[in-house]
Formats: structure tokens, C-alpha cells, sequence
């Protein structure tokens, strides 16, 4: 960790401005800095645009039922390449363009997803895992009949009565 910090606050503003003295030294100080705001700008448009993609794609998985994972990641992504690209530089700009176009940061998404690790989630008195379904589960546990192996989860509605009798205690 403590290297990744060194890198993060030491080693990439020092390539920054090492960056910027060359592009500066080609094309003199003013249209570097109108290069610098003007790439500012631009990636704040895109990352809105997209941010606007990803948060309709989000929804849309929302409504139709299913868990929005390549939509996280990608809006996630998204968020870091949107940093990057509000810090000065032109190198964190290269590095945050290829994290908010759609055309470098779908495979990388796809990549994350394929190295992520399910992590197992605790529903009801049973662990559900990505790999299992509810079938699965109730034929384990033995409870309820295990005759449907959907893998919507099932809502039960219990009614609690009380008697006037008890509520005078």
C-alpha cells in the first residue's frame, strides 16, 4: 500500500509535469495550457454523456429484475476515468479517456467481471451462492416441497393475529 501511495502522490505528478515541460517546450506555454483546459472540457462532456448511458443501462437492468454487475462496473470505471480526467496532465487524461470511452472501457469491464470473485450471499437461514438456485437450496435444506427450480426468489406472507385477551395484559 505504501508503495501505491508513493506512485499515486509522488511518481505520477513528477511524470506530469515532466510531460507538460516537453509539450510546453514544442508548442510553448499558451496552447499547452489551452490543450490542458481544452482536454479538461471535452472529458468532462463525454464522462457526462456516459455517465447518462450507464446510469439508463442501470436502471433498465433494475426494471427488468436482473443484478446490474457490468453496469456497476462499468459506472464505476466511469467515476475513476472522470477523476483522471479532471486532474491536470496529459497523462491521467490518456489513462481516464481509455476509462470513459465506451470502446476500451467495455473489455476492461468484461475483464473485471471475469477476475472478480463471487462472494456468497446470506439469504434466510441458507448461503446463496451465484452458482446455486433455489431449487438447490430447498432440496439441501429439505424444508418445503423442492418441486419448482426457479430461480426467483419466493415471497411469503405470514398474518399474525392477536386476541383481544392479550392485548389487556
Amino acid at each position: 500500500m505504501p508503495l501505491l501511495l508513493v506512485i499515486a502522490f509522488i511518481v505520477v505528478p513528477l511524470v506530469e509535469l515532466w510531460v507538460i515541460g516537453l509539450v510546453a517546450d514544442a508548442l510553448t506555454l499558451g496552447p499547452t495550457l489551452v490543450l490542458l483546459l481544452l482536454d479538461s472540457v471535452v472529458g468532462a462532456v463525454l464522462v457526462r454523456r456516459e455517465g447518462s448511458r450507464a446510469w439508463q443501462a442501470f436502471r433498465s437492468a433494475i426494471g427488468e429484475g436482473r443484478v446490474p454487475d457490468m453496469e456497476i462496473i462499468q459506472g464505476a470505471l466511469l467515476l475513476f476515468g472522470g477523476a483522471l480526467l479532471l486532474t491536470p496532465g496529459f497523462v491521467t487524461d490518456v489513462l481516464g479517456l481509455a476509462l470513459v470511452l465506451p470502446v476500451t472501457r467495455a473489455p476492461l469491464a468484461r475483464l473485471i467481471r471475469l477476475r472478480a470473485v463471487p462472494i456468497p450471499l446470506q439469504v434466510g437461514t441458507g448461503v446463496w451462492n451465484s452458482s446455486r438456485t433455489r431449487g438447490d437450496r430447498r432440496a439441501d435444506e429439505g424444508t418445503r416441497g423442492a418441486g419448482t427450480t426457479t430461480d426467483q426468489p419466493s415471497i411469503e406472507v405470514v398474518s399474525v393475529e392477536r386476541d383481544e385477551q392479550d392485548e389487556d395484559v
